[in-house]
């Protein structure tokens, strides 16, 4: 059989290993299986095959393999909507208490309670939103 035939079913073989796991890994060490294949087709001997497969798949994992997962793991820094909220600092228009409270965030006024429902937090203070439920921001005090 011919070399570049088995770099070809080597090939094959890591694309379905590939699908089957989702890893990345097995898929650049196909591609470099198929590139290899190329090489042999082009006449060169089977100790250099073996250096240019060492080389392609060592080099693919490293600085390919990162790059790819950068891209397809989802981004967690992007926020929106209420979320985006979350973490950020308030100020109180009214008196906020366990069960009532105005708070003005980001330029926008929302109804607000202390999210330690013992506290009471004086209208003017600075306060840092814990959870927003429904259209009620949850916020404690800044110490």
């Amino acid at each position: 059989m011919e070399p570049w035939l088995v770099w070809l079913i080597v090939a094959a073989v890591l694309a379905v290993l590939e699908i089957c796991t989702l890893t990345v890994v097995f898929g650049l060490l196909g591609v470099a299986a198929a590139f290899t294949a190329g090489f042999a087709a082009a006449g060169l001997a089977l100790p250099f095959q073996f250096v240019a497969y060492a080389v392609l798949a060592v080099a693919s994992v490293l600085f390919v393999r990162p790059v790819a997962l950068r891209h397809l793991r989802p981004s967690h820094t992007a926020r929106f909507g209420t979320d985006a909220l979350v973490g950020r600092a308030a100020r109180t228009v009214t008196e906020v208490t366990g069960t009532d409270g105005r708070v003005r965030i980001d330029g926008e006024e929302w109804t607000a309670r202390c999210y330690d429902e013992t506290l009471a937090v004086p209208a003017g203070a600075t306060v840092d939103v814990i959870e927003i439920r429904g259209a009620t921001a949850l916020v404690y005090p800044r110490d």
